[in-house]
């Protein structure tokens, strides 16, 4: 069998599993009673969406993982740690997930309670892939063709560690509308796996087709209306996805154009705390992250759906452009 042939499997299986898996976990979070708790502070109209099961993310994760496991990993360990990284992410938003539903509030872990478990993982991560010889310290940036410089290992490594904890919250605050998350990182998927067959790497090809499926699956339950959410535990894994993708790739500045959403969430977030805290209550925004913002403008999720997903698709077509010369 073809290794392209491979990679189509992964993703019509990723699609086929996740939207069978979800028929029967939205009916089994139910029963448990493991509802989206809504936050005190957030838009007032979304209180109608208290109780919509949540942990969802279960669905894709569950999807590319026996993709990969049955049909991928052949001894190369970029796949596996690109793999485990996102699976450790997942863990750290199921625990978060799990006290939200049994305490039955919006809070889980701890902020520094989450930040320690998520710098372990990124280390973890890190070291593994060094110890291995998948990590290169050569800086390459997207439309240049040769590398600009060579990193100094710590050096690197220390910004890689603030890169992977910064991606995966960036993630998890684009998980505030229905779709949102899951419609977003669909085109970045897609370009991982465009990627990584550019590079021939077959293998690192295989487990974002099977998430890009595993994602369509997932929105046939959570587009708008969202009958089910991700939680952090889908959430989490996506980003630890995306980041572990672009360092198993060598391409970690790439971000900078696929995640151009999840960016922007992150900086209406951090231009209005420091407004406000500058301003002694003003507000930049009408509401963070910004797709809240849209919302109090009057735009529906819908719409915001469709802009958000068409300029990451957008700059995900530049993105591949800008690095198909390294192919």
């Amino acid at each position: 069998m073809s290794e392209i042939t491979m990679i189509l499997i992964s993703l019509v299986a990723g699609f086929v599993l996740s939207a069978v898996l979800g028929k029967f976990l939205i009916p089994a979070l139910r029963a448990l009673k493991a509802g989206q708790s809504i936050r005190e502070v957030g838009p007032t109209w979304h209180n109608s969406k208290a109780g919509t099961p949540t942990m969802g993310g279960l669905m894709f994760m569950a999807a590319s993982l026996i993709c990969v496991v049955t049909g991928a990993i052949n001894g190369r360990w970029n796949q596996v740690l690109v793999l485990a990284l996102a699976l450790m992410f997942g863990l750290i938003g199921f625990l978060d997930d799990f006290i939200k539903v049994k305490k039955k509030r919006n809070l889980g872990l701890t902020e520094k309670q989450k930040l320690a478990l998520q710098l372990l993982a990124s280390a973890a991560f890190l070291a593994a892939m060094h110890f291995t010889g998948n990590l290169s310290y050569e800086l390459r940036i997207p439309f240049v063709q040769e590398p600009v410089c060579t990193v100094p290992v710590l050096l690197y490594l220390a910004v890689a560690v603030f890169i992977i904890v910064g991606c995966v919250n960036a993630v998890n605050l684009t998980d505030g509308l229905d779709g949102l998350a899951s419609g977003v990182t669909s085109p970045v998927m897609l370009f991982f796996v465009l990627a990584a067959m550019g590079l021939k790497e077959y293998g690192l090809a295989t487990f974002p087709a099977a998430l890009l499926g595993g994602l369509g699956g997932f929105l046939i339950y959570n587009f708008y209306p969202a009958k089910v959410f991700m939680g952090d535990t889908g959430s989490l894994f996506l980003g630890g996805a995306v980041v572990g993708l672009a360092f198993a790739l060598d391409m970690p500045l790439v971000l900078l154009l696929v995640g151009i959403i999840y960016i922007i969430e992150t900086l209406s977030d951090i231009i209005q705390i420091g407004y406000f805290k500058l301003t002694h209550g003003k507000r930049f925004f009408k509401m963070a992250p910004i797709h809240h913002h849209f919302e109090k403008c009057g735009w529906s999720e819908k719409k915001i759906w469709v802009i958000f997903v068409g300029l990451t698709l957008i700059m995900c077509v530049a993105a591949y452009f800008g690095v198909r010369i390294w192919f």
